[in-house]
């Protein structure tokens, strides 16, 4: 008999799912349904998550053989980690599992916005095909400024990217992170970097000071010629000052992955805005990332096979 019960509270991709299930008795429940989350939180020695499963002291009392929570992902502002630490409860996220999804969803968004595809579907006349040539001009992004707000693992990453395709890399972070760029970049002042970038990318944590990080003051010193991207935290960017900003063309073009809240209502300020692209949340979700988050699975297992009262471990990796 398996050992351990582990519940997924929103889904594992199929191959470790399957393994998974393989080494514990595993419940799939999602968070969305409470009354039937609770009835299984009981009996779970395991909790894995992804992003909207919110793990509180709430949710931790009515889980008292939990030993362990797998955050299926990289940030943890879903997670309570005074109260999982004040009931011994070790918390396992994938922090470079989706890296490299992020660092192309960040290109992908810049290009979109600043040199967007014309995609003929079927014959034009001449004048029309040589039009699209006479006025479309897009953004060569060689030898732009990219400035870069939050140099942690994701921000190193695009910053080296950008380095490769001939950008001048400038960058603001708490930390002094300079010991850990190899290329050529430049720490600024938070008022010189947005003043000096071409696109402003962001990549802060969810921590105490970055919400609206991005407001109307911030967004009055970009140039009316930049581009702002946020794969980050949807609350770091304030959306009504977005939304006026873009309006009176203060901005030339915005792309947002993530919001506050998600999904947005109908009321979000950003709806129907011209030159902004509005995505729901997909920097991470390439096959090859879900598969590397969904590995936490391994992780959660292997921490309760060494925690005190595990069983000796069976599995391999």
């Amino acid at each position: 008999m398996n050992p351990w019960t582990i519940l997924i509270t929103e889904g594992l991709e199929d191959q470790p799912l399957r393994w998974l299930q393989g080494q514990a008795h595993v419940v799939e429940c999602s968070s969305r349904d409470p009354a039937v989350l609770q009835s299984h939180l009981a009996a779970a020695d395991g909790l894995i998550v992804r992003t909207y499963t919110q793990v509180n002291a709430a949710l931790l009392a009515k889980a008292p053989r939990l030993r362990v929570v797998g955050r299926a992902g990289v940030g943890l502002e879903n997670i309570d980690l005074q109260a999982c630490q004040a009931r011994g409860i070790e918390v396992i996220s994938t922090p470079t599992a989706n890296t490299h999804a992020v660092v192309e969803y960040v290109f992908n968004l810049i290009f979109n916005l600043g040199r967007p595809l014309v995609n003929l579907t079927s014959p034009v006349p001449p004048e029309a095909f040589h039009r699209y040539r006479k006025t479309i001009r897009g953004l060569e992004i060689h030898g732009r400024t990219l400035g870069i707000l939050g140099m942690g693992r994701i921000g190193t990453a695009v910053g080296c990217v950008a380095h490769a395709f001939g950008m001048n890399v400038l960058y603001n972070d708490l930390r002094d992170v300079a010991a850990k760029v190899t290329f050529p970049a430049q720490s600024v002042a938070k008022e010189d970097l947005y003043r000096q970038a071409d696109i402003l990318t962001i990549h802060v944590s969810h921590q105490p000071g970055n919400k609206h990080l991005i407001n109307a003051a911030t967004l009055a010193l970009l140039k009316p010629t930049a581009l702002l991207i946020n794969t980050s935290r949807g609350e770091v960017v304030d959306a009504a000052a977005l939304a006026e900003a873009l309006r009176a063309g203060k901005l030339a073009g915005a792309a947002l992955d993530v919001h506050d809240p998600e999904p947005p209502g109908p009321d979000y300020p950003l709806w129907g805005i011209q030159k902004l692209i509005f995505a729901p949340h997909l920097a991470a979700r390439t096959q090859g990332a879900m598969d590397a988050m969904s590995w936490v699975a391994r992780d959660v297992v292997d921490y309760l096979h060494r925690s005190p009262g595990g069983a000796p471990a069976k599995h391999t990796f």
